[in-house]
């Protein structure tokens, strides 16, 4: 199983989009705050108001289940999967590709140069 770079996917995969793939609509808006019915717990309410969401932050919370996260978070809450496999699910709907982590020996290799030549300053 290839690992995923997740601080990469929250970078290059914003809230807005999760939202688009929910079908949120939102009852209110101010500004890069949501307001809206629970995607997660599936509010009844199309007036609700439970639900948060900073855009600008990619953060998340609702007022009714407790939950909170991440961009990430949400879709593997909305869609019932653990975080690993809720990420490549949401990199595939979008056309993505899933991005990896840098090869072990890359990122040794660049300490190693780093390290050899502060010590020769």
């Amino acid at each position: 199983m290839a690992g995923i770079d997740f601080r990469a996917l929250r970078c290059e995969v914003g809230m807005d989009a999760v939202l688009r793939l929910l079908r949120f609509v939102p009852s209110r808006r101010h500004g890069e705050q949501l307001r809206g019915a629970c995607p997660v717990h599936g509010s009844r309410r199309p007036e609700s108001r439970s639900f948060s969401v900073n855009l600008a932050k990619n953060a998340w919370r609702c007022f009714h289940c407790g939950l909170a996260g991440t961009q990430l978070d949400l879709w593997a809450a909305a869609t019932g999967q653990p975080l690993y496999q809720a990420a490549i699910d949401l990199c595939e709907r979008l056309h993505r590709p899933v991005p990896r982590p840098p090869h072990p020996r890359i990122i040794s290799t660049a300490r190693q140069t780093r390290t050899s030549s502060a010590n020769s300053s």
